[in-house]
């Protein structure tokens, strides 16, 4: 038994918004509400659209509208056309609809403590207890029954992505030889990533020509010294302006469009590590050295490793998920008074293959949980011990135990590379299997949304 596993991004998820797509079986019925009024429109409820049977009516595609603007609104972002907006939900529910009605006919069932679970981590995101969540949402003119509802509809919509897709993203070791050879051999320089480090011998505006031609000494000077393999980063403390010494010099990693186009130019047909002529700038003369050079299609070279370890209990017949999660609600007050040890509960109790560890799950790389269990974990400070909380393994007690910056090792990097192949693959296989689905559903539209 493992947590580790990958998932759908919500990146993709959210390209169901907007997705606009052409299918058999679509059926247009301009002339079915032509004897409402606009006025009896306005003031009454109707359906916009029927999928398999089923309705979509007219106030759920405003509803979803007024949260999409009322979201909009909170971040000062323009409010796209209404009309636009409207026909874009009702394009999103008439997906939705089709996926929970095949998700319903294939057995998918989302438990109350999933929901419950889900509830919860949306007020913790938030800093909101659950009776303020409620009031939250209230006010926004949902019940807090429909509130559940949606959050239901989206477990479920998520379990049934996870079981159709992943078998139509799978990523071979061909794939990520050929997509780094790809990136590696791009030779436009627009579309690389640069750290570059340098050391800066000021030149003062009204600076005589014998003092320039003396500063030019001086950098030509840190330039040898660089080349001979000194340290960088002790030549900017000894020879760089004060302004310049910050992160030994390091200007950071960045697309080249944003550095100055003469340190891009100087440092075009350099390798990592080595060290550029002398460049000269309106602040004064430059040695500039590669750091990092890479094409910006490939992941960060640094990362946050986080090492956590966890308790799993396996809800069964012998042991609910209400008993799991009280077993380790009861750990966790235990651990919190100091009458327990984690590492020991974890190897007597923990039904995970961590648990000889102690229930420690080592280093790991964003991206390596599952959604609901890195999402905890993230939220943790270092020694904090999580609430119970329930991913698709069983319930899991969390605690943090430290956070470090690392590089990535050449298998990291292709870890890297795999699970960014696998994002594009999983949004390709989401857009042609809802393709597919909304091929051999039955719509009709109806009235347009209002």
């Amino acid at each position: 038994m493992t947590v580790r596993f990958k998932f759908l991004s919500t990146a993709i998820l959210a390209g169901l918004v907007g997705l606009q797509v052409q299918a058999q079986g679509l059926r247009l019925n301009p002339g079915a509400g032509a004897a409402a009024t606009s006025n009896q429109a306005a003031t009454a409820d109707f359906i916009v659209a029927v999928v398999n049977s089923e309705p979509i009516t007219n106030s759920e595609v405003q509803r979803e509208v007024g949260r999409i603007q009322q979201q909009m609104t909170a971040q000062q972002r323009p409010q796209p056309d209404r009309k636009r907006l409207a026909a874009d939900v009702l394009d999103r529910l008439i997906n939705q609809k089709i996926q929970l009605q095949l998700a319903r006919e294939t057995g998918i069932r989302v438990e109350e403590s999933a929901v419950d679970q889900s509830e919860q981590s949306i007020a913790a995101q938030n800093q909101l207890d659950l009776a303020t969540l409620h009031r939250r949402v209230e006010a926004d003119g949902l019940s807090v029954s429909q509130f559940r509802a949606q959050l239901r509809d989206q477990i479920t919509l998520q379990r049934l992505r996870d079981r159709e897709l992943a078998p139509r993203a799978q990523v071979s070791e061909l794939d990520i030889d050929a997509y780094l050879q790809e990136q590696q051999g791009t030779q436009d320089v627009t579309k690389m990533n640069l750290n570059l480090a340098h050391i800066l011998i000021a030149v003062p505006e009204n600076a005589s020509a014998d003092q320039v031609q003396s500063l030019q000494a001086r950098a030509r000077k840190a330039q040898e010294r660089a080349r001979a393999g000194e340290d960088f980063a002790l030549l900017v403390r000894e020879l760089s302006d004060p302004s310049a010494q910050a992160n030994g010099g390091q200007l950071g990693l960045r697309s080249a469009d944003r550095y100055p186009e003469l340190f891009v130019e100087a440092t075009r047909e350099l390798t990592q590590g080595a060290v550029s002529d002398v460049v000269r700038s309106p602040a004064g003369f430059h040695v500039l050295k590669v750091v990092e050079k890479a094409s910006a299609g490939l992941p960060a070279m640094v990362v946050t490793q986080t090492r956590a370890r966890h308790i799993l209990l396996l809800p069964s017949a012998q042991q609910s998920e209400a008993q799991a999660r009280a077993r380790l609600l009861d750990f966790k007050k235990r651990l919190q008074a100091g009458q327990a040890d984690f590492a020991a509960l974890a190897r007597e109790f923990s039904q995970d293959g961590s648990a000889a560890q102690g229930g420690d799950l080592g280093w790991t790389n964003p991206g390596m949980f599952v959604p609901e269990f890195e999402g905890v974990m993230n939220r943790l400070a270092p020694g904090e011990i999580s609430e119970p909380l329930l991913s698709r393994f069983g319930m899991h007690l969390i605690q943090l135990l430290e956070r470090r910056q690392v590089s990535l090792s050449q298998a990291d990097q292709r870890a890297s590379v795999r699970a960014l192949l696998r994002e594009k693959k999983l949004a390709e296989a989401l857009r042609n299997w809802t393709q597919e689905q909304r091929g051999r559903a039955y719509i009709e539209l109806r009235e347009p949304p209002l």
